[in-house]
């Protein structure tokens, strides 16, 4: 029997255990008892496979490569970052129109390009894309009403430079941390907000030291399902198709509930007094016009024809 671990390596746990969760369920009806699976944390998985030695998310990649993980979810940004810069697209601003589009791009020819892109010069095949978060907004201290709010304000951003040069664009100060860092750097006033979304809002504390959320759903925050190639390789044609297709069924499953759990905490943030802000209509065409810029920047980053295919969708 073949064995799949999975590694849940970001927080809050919770976001990315459901995929995990609704991927065994799959498989153990359509390959009853041909897969063996363990789903477990990086503490977890350190304990039993390392001597107790720490393992961090940034170990994650590093374990997929060798084989010691067959399977986890990791950042778009950072497969960007380290194998195909493609994944960064998916980082310009409002690039999606709705879910809707962005469900045609991810699971359509496009996405399918973007993860066959991870594997051209490593050991990780991407399988799904999966929100684990959804639209980004800017949990803060003060309100954005206006773009112009954005001048000067010391704004956490991920490490994407496309994410980066957004913020620029409108005159924000990017600050690249990591996101479970948020809480802490404002209460410290090392910044004023930071790039997050909904359901980590109150799983990471950041309602501690943020009154406002603004709501500027300006880039998606996207996930991929990830296998190792060489565990891949082992398996039978028939049981890659159903491991793909369990994990594309996972990766919908969990879009969805990343949508229902944007209106859950939306209701306790009202319950909370935590002012939900929304930029008017004419301050989000003014952001889409000053971030056009960023496309301009980029133009020649992707390959051909990439962004226009996109927008077609």
């Amino acid at each position: 029997m073949k064995k799949i671990r999975w590694v849940l390596a970001h927080e809050p746990i919770e976001l990315f255990l459901r995929a995990a969760l609704k991927f065994v369920e799959e498989l153990s009806v359509t390959m009853p008892g041909v897969m063996e699976f363990e789903i477990m944390t990086l503490s977890e998985y350190g304990d039993k496979y390392h001597d107790g030695k720490q393992v961090t998310k940034h170990d994650l990649l590093d374990l997929m490569e060798s084989g010691e993980i067959e399977m986890s979810q990791m950042y778009t940004v950072w497969l960007g970052e380290r194998y195909s810069k493609d994944m960064h697209v998916l980082d310009l601003p409002f690039l999606f129109r709705d879910h809707q589009h962005a469900a045609r791009v991810l699971d359509g020819e496009i996405g399918k390009g973007l993860l066959n892109g991870l594997g051209k010069d490593s050991h990780i095949k991407g399988l799904a894309f999966t929100y684990s978060g959804g639209y980004r907004m800017i949990p803060a201290t003060k309100e954005i009403k206006t773009v112009e709010d954005f001048k000067g304000l010391k704004v956490r951003s991920n490490r994407s430079p496309v994410a980066i040069d957004i913020l620029k664009a409108v005159g924000a100060e990017p600050v690249v941390m990591e996101l479970e860092q948020i809480t802490y750097a404002v209460k410290k006033g090392e910044i004023t907000g930071g790039e997050s979304t909904y359901p980590r809002f109150y799983a990471l504390k950041q309602n501690e030291a943020c009154a406002y959320i603004n709501d500027t759903k300006h880039s998606l925050f996207l996930t991929s399902i990830i296998v190792n190639t060489d565990f891949w390789g082992d398996l039978t044609k028939e049981q890659q198709d159903k491991i793909q297709a369990a994990a594309e069924n996972a990766a919908r499953y969990e879009r969805a509930i990343s949508l229902e759990d944007i209106l859950l905490v939306q209701e306790r943030c009202k319950k909370d007094d935590i002012d939900i802000v929304d930029l008017p209509e004419a301050e989000v065409e003014k952001f889409k016009q000053m971030t056009e810029s960023v496309y301009e920047l980029y133009k020649n980053y992707f390959s051909t024809d990439l962004v226009t295919k996109i927008r077609l969708q």
